[in-house]
């Protein structure tokens, strides 16, 4: 049985003996395991029934240990690093061989991330290795942004789950890196692109991938619920799905419908404010997917500011 508390000791003693322990960030919560051990890593990938073409996010507690593990930073990078962490931003650099290839799937560079939240940062600075932590779900599945969340899916599966409560960001990181001179985004998420373009100018956005992601969390079909999940004009789903009879339930970026049962519907935000839409994502995702309905219906927010990266959810939630 999976246990909850704050307790930052605990958790290091076990992932110090080789166990997973779930973590908050300020992103969403991480089933964390030693980056350096295989072993450790393994259990990571077995846990979530992750794919080994899959690569992981390595976590430091500081800026300074990122250099303990990779080979260099470019100075585009070395910007975006000194402005955005500790926060929600990943870097792909090259790796050192201290980390095993089994964290990179095979690759020559490793993901890494300084995360912000107090309770993960002052566990990874009292532990002598980093740790390798992707969400704290089974693969495919809704990321989990409470630490109640994380004891639904992997109950019994990991011992302990430190406490931090909510994240604040509710997206998984933004993934940068560097080809052939040109910054690229592997992966939107909880840094804007706005922000980045502020400090290294013009960025490449790369479409996800269906295999052989060349960093985490670009395979097409991600996050997504068990339930049939639809994206669309809700205007138009509703009433089609109301006339065919079907049970249904309904994530709306701003407005609820009085034809639909109100405990089958959920708002990410009444105010259309795209960071509160954020935290709210994968909590209303979850609150749908255990509801007695047949399929969600959903539609895609403005493509401007967050709202990109949670429509890169939202149609990836979609893909079947």
């Amino acid at each position: 049985m999976t246990t909850i508390g704050k307790d930052i000791s605990k958790a290091k003693q076990l992932l110090e003996a080789g166990e997973l322990v779930g973590i908050p960030t300020e992103t969403v919560y991480g089933l964390a395991g030693n980056a350096l051990s295989p072993d450790a890593v393994s259990k990571i990938f077995e846990t979530k029934n992750r794919p080994s073409f899959d690569p992981l996010i390595v976590h430091t507690g500081s800026i300074e240990q990122i250099s303990d593990y990779t080979t260099e930073l470019l100075p585009e990078l070395k910007e975006l690093a000194q402005g955005f962490w500790p926060g929600p931003l990943t870097l792909l650099l090259p790796k050192k061989s201290i980390v095993p290839d089994l964290v990179t799937s095979g690759l020559d560079q490793v993901a890494v991330r300084v995360p912000s939240h107090p309770l993960t940062r002052k566990l990874l600075l009292s532990l002598d290795f980093p740790l390798a932590a992707p969400s704290a779900n089974p693969f495919g599945y809704i990321s989990p942004t409470q630490a109640s969340h994380v004891v639904d899916q992997l109950d019994g599966k990991i011992q302990y789950v430190l406490d931090g409560g909510p994240c604040q960001v509710g997206l998984e990181s933004t993934i940068v890196g560097v080809e052939d001179g040109q910054v690229i985004i592997y992966r939107l998420g909880g840094v804007e692109v706005s922000e980045i373009k502020k400090v290294v100018g013009n960025v490449l956005i790369l479409p996800q991938s269906s295999s052989n992601p060349k960093s985490p969390g670009m395979l097409k079909s991600h996050y997504a619920p068990r339930i049939p999940f639809v994206l669309g004009d809700l205007d138009q789903l509703v009433p089609h799905y109301l006339n065919k009879g079907e049970k249904f339930g309904v994530l709306s970026f701003t407005k609820l419908f009085d034809q639909v049962d109100p405990e089958d519907q959920r708002v990410l935000s009444e105010e259309g404010d795209f960071q509160e839409a954020a935290q709210n994502l994968f909590a209303c995702m979850r609150y749908l997917d255990n509801q007695n309905v047949n399929v969600i219906l959903s539609e895609e927010l403005p493509e401007k500011g967050l709202g990109k990266a949670i429509n890169d959810r939202l149609r990836r939630a979609s893909a079947r």
